[in-house]
């Protein structure tokens, strides 16, 4: 195992167990963001399309990369000198929405909560404004909305925020406690995932006898009770129940499938991104033919046509910096098609373009990365933040939306 996978492994297991000695770990069970625009048309468009991708675009390997100064280029917009960001970074339709840092706050000599502090992006500023005033953020396509959890989880009512105004335009209230919120591809629909606990709890576990910080562990047993599914518009939800067992860790949020007719989220107790589905009565099911083979983990899913999948990590190069790449397959089969430059898949920009983390190291040092472009069939890659200086202390988590 590599230096690069021991980080991102390290990450996993400080978001499930929340060993964290300082500010910045934010969890990866984060809202899952991604962009949807069109659903698959057929399996034989599909298959047709995925081998005309196969034989257009081979990977390429020249070695470029783009370190051009903030500014506009080709339709990106790039800020990388600022870490974290300050200005609106986007690509196309997709923009960075949102960030966000974590750190646990002591509430008693023993117990604390893992509190995370939000930078929305203001739509007429182009800037990143920090609040403090939530403990989960879901932005809704268009970038005009976001769906807004209280501190003190689990909360009993949901607010529709104006990113315009930051004023909350309404509350939607729920009977069970909600601690996290997704939308639906169109926006018309969230799903909320129900505990009975605070799924961000922590209880004191250790100090370090060097530095005296104080180590956060999350329960083992997950609190988490089931789903709502509400409509944006009305308020009008529906809930189902999901037992949640052990060997989850304490978040473990529900998020919806491709078509919304489902809803998912990662196996208990698996740790290498296999997903579980459940139809909207909270029943489990068989994943869909198109995201069988998607990982949990992976955040950038399906493409905006549904045609093209993005997989995990699966080679690295020496140099310096080093670099990674990722699997692009089929959907409908599993099968590779090519790789693309990245070392974690984000979002996609179009059908061709993808946001990613890049290392900027070499494979023999500490891994640090940046937020990227990357392009099917090309090696060149393009600076979208400024570079990480220290991993375990100014992680922050990236929230994507569709403009």
């Amino acid at each position: 195992m590599n230096i690069e996978q021991l980080v991102r492994d390290s990450l996993r297991e400080q978001a499930s167990r929340q060993t964290s000695p300082a500010a910045g770990f934010a969890e990866r069970v984060l809202a899952v963001r991604r962009r949807r625009t069109r659903r698959l048309a057929s399996v034989a468009a599909a298959v047709a399309a995925v081998i005309a991708v196969a034989v257009s675009v081979p990977l390429l390997d020249s070695g470029r990369t783009d370190v051009r100064p903030a500014q506009v280029i080709d339709g990106v917009v790039t800020h990388p000198d600022q870490w974290p960001p300050r200005d609106m970074i986007a690509v196309g339709r997709t923009a960075l929405a949102a960030y966000c840092t974590a750190v646990t706050v002591p509430r008693t000599s023993d117990q604390g909560v893992f509190t995370r502090t939000y930078w929305l992006l203001d739509p007429r500023t182009e800037k990143y404004t920090k609040t403090t005033k939530w403990s989960y953020v879901a932005v809704a396509p268009g970038m005009h909305t976001a769906a807004v959890l209280e501190q003190n989880l689990p909360a009993h009512r949901i607010g529709i925020l104006d990113l315009t105004t930051g004023k909350v335009e309404r509350w939607i209230p729920v009977e069970r406690g909600v601690g996290g919120v997704e939308f639906s591809r169109d926006g018309g629909r969230l799903v909320a995932t129900t505990y009975d606990e605070n799924p961000d709890a922590r209880t004191r576990s250790a100090v370090n006898a060097e530095t005296g910080a104080v180590d956060w562990m999350a329960p083992y047993k997950s609190s988490r009770s089931g789903f709502y599914v509400l409509d944006t518009a009305s308020g009008a939800a529906s809930w189902s129940g999901v037992p949640s067992g052990q060997g989850i860790n304490g978040r473990q949020d529900f998020a919806f499938s491709r078509t919304g007719e489902q809803v998912y989220s990662r196996i208990i107790g698996d740790r290498d991104g296999l997903q579980q589905f459940y139809d909207l009565d909270g029943n489990k099911i068989a994943a869909p033919a198109n995201e069988k083979y998607l990982r949990s983990d992976v955040d950038a899913r399906l493409s905006p046509s549904g045609r093209l999948a993005a997989l995990g990590l699966t080679k690295e190069v020496g140099g310096s910096p080093g670099k990674s790449y990722s699997s692009i397959r089929n959907p409908l089969t599993g099968k590779e098609i090519t790789k693309v430059r990245g070392s974690q898949l984000l979002a996609w920009a179009d059908e061709k373009r993808l946001i990613a983390w890049e290392r900027t190291t070499s494979l023999k040092e500490t891994y640090l990365p940046r937020l990227v472009l990357v392009t099917i069939g090309s090696d060149k890659v393009v600076p979208l933040s400024g570079t990480y200086k220290d991993i375990y202390k100014t992680y922050w988590e990236p929230v994507f939306a569709e403009r």
